[in-house]
C-alpha cells in the first residue's frame, strides 16, 4: 500500500517525510472511511486549566482509536483546535489538529463536549484563567468554582468522523475559521503524542479488533452493534390501556406483528453478513479489506436499527391518537398502516 505522511503527529517509524505545508495532514492511499465515532463518558477533569481533546481515528495500515483526554495547555489562552479526517479526492487525509488563541477549521464534526462542528463551546479564558461550562464537562464543582452553566443546542447526535467524500460531513471552513488556520500555531504537545503513540501500539485499540469499541478509551462505547446478532432483544412495548378492551387486543396485534416483522428483519440481515464471512474466509482476504467489510455491517445494522426505531414510533403515535378519540382514531391507524413502508 502506498503511504504518504505530511506534518504527521500520529505516525513515527518507517514513514516517508515530506516538506510539511500550513495545514500538517496524514494522506493513505486508502478509501476507506474512517469508522463512526465512539460515544464516550468524559472522566472528571483533574484540574485547573486542563483543557478536553476529543477523541478521534488514527490510521497505521488499519484505523486504530485514540481516546480523548484532558491537557494542559501550551500556553495560557490557547485552545485546541481538534483534527479531522477529510476526502482529497482520491484518498483520505489527517488535518492534525493544533493550538491557538482561537479554535480554527476542524471538518465540522461533531465531537461532542462542546465540540460541535463549529468553534467551543466547552468553555473560556478569562484574565489568564479557564472557566469551564459544566453543562458540557464533566467537573467537581466542590474543588473547582471557575465554572459557569450555559446550555447550548449544539449537537447534530451523529457519529460521522470525516468531511467530505461519500457519507462525510458537508462543510467548509468560514473566514474566522481561516484566519485561525493562519495565525500562531503550537503542534499537539508531548502528552498528546504520546496518547497517540500508545494507542497506535495497543492492538485491542484497532478497530478490526474491537469493532469499534475499544477498552481504555476513557469508557468508551460503542453506539451501535457490527452485526444484528450484537443488538440487545427488541424491548416490548407497553401494554395498550386505552379503556377499551377490543382495542387493546388489536393495538396489541399490531405490535407483536411489529415487534415479529423486525426479529424477522434481524435474521435475514444476520444470515445475509454470516454469508459474507464465510465468502472473505475462503478468499484469505487482506485485513484492509476486512476491516471495510466490517464497517459496511456496520453501516447496515445502524441503518436497519434507525428503520426500526422509526417504525417503533410511528406505531406508537398512531396508537396515541386512536386511543384519542372514536371513529376519527381509527381511521388514523388504519391509514397509518401504509405509512409503515415508507
Amino acid at each position: 500500500m502506498r503511504i504518504h505522511v505530511i506534518g504527521s503527529l500520529l505516525f513515527a517509524a518507517g514513514m516517508l517525510f515530506l516538506p510539511a505545508p500550513s495545514s500538517a495532514q496524514f494522506r493513505a492511499s486508502v478509501t476507506i472511511a474512517p469508522p463512526a465515532l465512539l460515544v464516550a463518558e468524559q472522566p472528571v477533569c483533574p484540574g485547573d486549566g486542563y483543557l478536553w481533546t476529543p477523541g478521534y481515528w488514527g490510521w497505521d495500515d488499519a484505523y486504530y482509536w485514540v481516546p480523548g483526554d484532558w491537557v494542559m495547555p501550551p500556553e495560557v489562552g490557547y485552545l485546541w483546535t481538534p483534527g479531522y479526517w477529510g476526502w482529497g479526492g482520491d484518498a483520505f487525509m489527517f488535518n492534525e489538529g493544533y493550538w491557538g488563541t482561537s479554535v480554527g477549521f476542524y471538518g465540522g464534526i461533531d465531537y461532542g463536549f462542546g465540540y460541535f462542528g463549529r468553534g467551543y463551546e466547552g468553555g473560556r479564558w478569562n484574565n489568564g484563567r479557564f472557566f469551564y461550562n459544566s453543562t458540557l464537562n464533566n467537573v467537581n464543582r466542590n474543588s473547582m468554582h471557575n465554572v459557569y452553566d450555559t446550555r447550548v443546542n449544539g449537537s447534530s447526535g451523529n457519529r460521522i468522523s470525516y468531511n467530505g467524500g461519500n457519507g462525510g460531513i458537508n462543510a467548509r471552513a468560514n473566514s474566522q475559521e481561516e484566519a485561525a488556520a493562519h495565525s500562531r500555531h503550537i503542534a499537539p504537545v508531548s502528552a498528546q503524542t504520546e496518547r497517540a503513540e500508545s494507542a497506535r501500539n495497543e492492538p485491542r485499540q484497532r478497530f478490526s479488533a474491537n469493532h469499534g469499541a475499544p477498552p481504555g478509551s476513557a469508557g468508551a462505547r460503542s453506539a451501535s452493534a457490527v452485526h444484528p446478532k450484537d443488538l440487545p432483544a427488541l424491548e416490548h412495548a407497553a401494554s395498550p390501556n386505552t379503556g377499551n378492551a377490543k382495542m387493546d387486543r388489536k393495538y396489541q396485534q399490531q405490535q407483536d406483528k411489529l415487534a415479529a416483522r423486525q426479529n424477522q428483519d434481524r435474521q435475514k440481515l444476520q444470515q445475509q453478513q454470516d454469508r459474507q464471512h464465510q465468502q472473505f474466509a475462503t478468499r484469505q482476504s487482506n485485513a484492509a479489506r476486512n476491516q471495510q467489510q466490517e464497517q459496511r455491517h456496520q453501516q447496515q445494522t445502524q441503518q436497519m436499527q434507525q428503520r426500526h426505531s422509526q417504525q417503533t414510533q410511528q406505531m406508537s403515535q398512531r396508537q396515541s391518537g386512536g386511543g384519542e378519540s372514536r371513529g376519527g382514531g381509527e381511521s388514523r391507524g388504519g391509514g397509518g398502516g401504509g405509512g409503515g413502508h415508507r
